[in-house]
């Protein structure tokens, strides 16, 4: 056989190889788009990396009532997986939940978003919940599951208003993979969020003696908390401050 034989062949063998890999590879999501329960786009879509089936709820218990967002497609990119909770202020929660996979109709499967289990886990952090026009009560909040972290979060428009308009500012407990992110959520608000020690607060197990040698008083204990939750009204000032030097 001759060289230039020999040379066609193996490039036929590469051609059909990279064909072979190219199509072994191509796979077909579901994509689909439900919010609040109505159904924007289904259908299903095809692709060489990843599907993707994410799920995001925001409850506000004072106005009965919540947000869902139930997507699922097919990723552009590298696919990374996310989780995360939050408590904040006025006990409202929110849940994300990003999942990957890469196989035919591997996300058809609805993503349920974890709940936050109610046991307590021993970490306190200063709650806060504030949009436009509606000021909060700072209160103290106990944590509970993995929510292990104090966290703090800005919220913007999510539109292209320059420099983009606060929707909403609160304080209060996360899981960790909560801390440190900038990214949009619901579709509409980019939220921009960093995690803290907490805030020193008054332990809650058995009461420390005072110079007497006596437990201190209610109205110590009380007055010791007002101070915080007070001081805590400049803190939460200073933690807007420096979100908005973040991404401004």
């Amino acid at each position: 056989m001759s060289w230039s034989s020999v040379s066609k062949s193996l490039l036929a063998v590469c051609v059909i190889t990279e064909f072979a890999v190219i199509f072994a590879e191509n796979f077909t999501c579901e994509h689909s788009l439900c919010i609040n329960g109505d159904c924007l786009i289904n259908g299903s879509c095809e692709t060489s990396k990843s599907c993707f089936s994410q799920t995001q709820e925001l409850k506000m218990p004072e106005l009965s009532r919540s947000q869902t967002l139930h997507e699922k497609g097919c990723s552009p990119d590298e696919c990374t997986e996310l989780a995360f909770s939050a408590t904040l202020g006025d006990q409202r929660t929110f849940r994300y939940d990003h999942r990957c996979c890469a196989a035919d109709t591997c996300n058809q499967t609805d993503t349920q978003s974890s709940q936050v289990p109610a046991e307590a886990n021993g970490v306190q952090c200063l709650a806060c919940y504030m949009e436009a026009g509606i000021q909060c009560t700072p209160t103290l909040l106990n944590c509970t599951g993995s929510e292990t972290k104090c966290v703090s979060v800005i919220g913007t428009d999510a539109g292209i208003n320059s420099p983009p308009s606060i929707v909403m500012i609160g304080v209060g407990c996360a899981t960790e993979s909560a801390c440190n992110l900038n990214m949009t959520v619901l579709k509409t608000v980019n939220i921009h969020s960093f995690c803290s020690s907490g805030f020193s607060v008054l332990p809650t197990s058995s009461p420390t003696t005072d110079s007497t040698g006596l437990p201190p008083t209610t109205s110590t204990a009380t007055d010791s908390t007002g101070l915080q939750l007070k001081s805590f009204s400049a803190v939460l000032v200073l933690i807007s401050l420096l979100l908005l030097k973040v991404f401004f």
